[in-house]
């Protein structure tokens, strides 16, 4: 069972819609949390993104990120730093926000299950972002593998790591308080 099972009872088509309206709201103000970093901004987004995955589930966790980025693509100023529109989506972080959609799947693979799974989970789908993340600026921009690691990923795996740490805390929490 899943934390929004819980706190919620059985799902139903406006339960979830409205789901994933709350999640993509709550991802896209968490994006605006930022630190300005180069080349891309560290930013709350991936936390919120672990948490709507823990707590959704995988299928209902990816949807709310294709709902996020179909609201970044139509104009909605939902990405980092105020973001938006098709061209934001294909600038240097494109294949991050393409990864966000696996990230939240394979979050929401371990919802409802205990920490130690969970926080597995969170470090696999916070590593997974890298994949599509870095082929990205690789294939666009011509970086290197070693621009990649020092610019676009070494820098962020204490605070990805961190992210991936409060996320399950944070869902597990809410479950023991449901549970009470």
């Amino acid at each position: 069972m899943t934390l929004t099972q819980a706190a919620f009872g059985a799902d139903t088509f406006t339960k979830k819609l409205a789901l994933v309206l709350g999640g993509s709201l709550f991802i896209a103000l968490a994006a605006q949390v930022s630190v300005p970093f180069f080349p891309v901004p560290m930013t709350l987004q991936t936390l919120a993104i672990l948490i709507v995955g823990l707590s959704f589930g995988a299928r209902l966790g990816a949807v709310t990120l294709l709902a996020y980025l179909a609201e970044g693509a139509a104009g909605l100023s939902v990405f980092a730093n105020g973001g938006a529109g098709f061209a934001y989506m294909m600038g240097p972080t494109g294949g991050f926000l393409l990864g966000f959609v696996a990230m939240a799947y394979v979050a929401g693979l371990a919802a409802g299950r205990g920490m130690v799974t969970m926080l597995v989970a969170s470090f696999a789908a916070a590593a997974l972002i890298y994949l599509p993340g870095l082929a990205w600026p690789a294939a666009m921009l011509g970086k290197t593998m070693p621009e990649l690691l020092s610019g676009w990923m070494l820098p962020f795996l204490a605070g990805d790591a961190l992210k991936a740490v409060l996320a399950v805390m944070a869902v597990a929490g809410g479950m023991k308080l449901l549970a009470k």
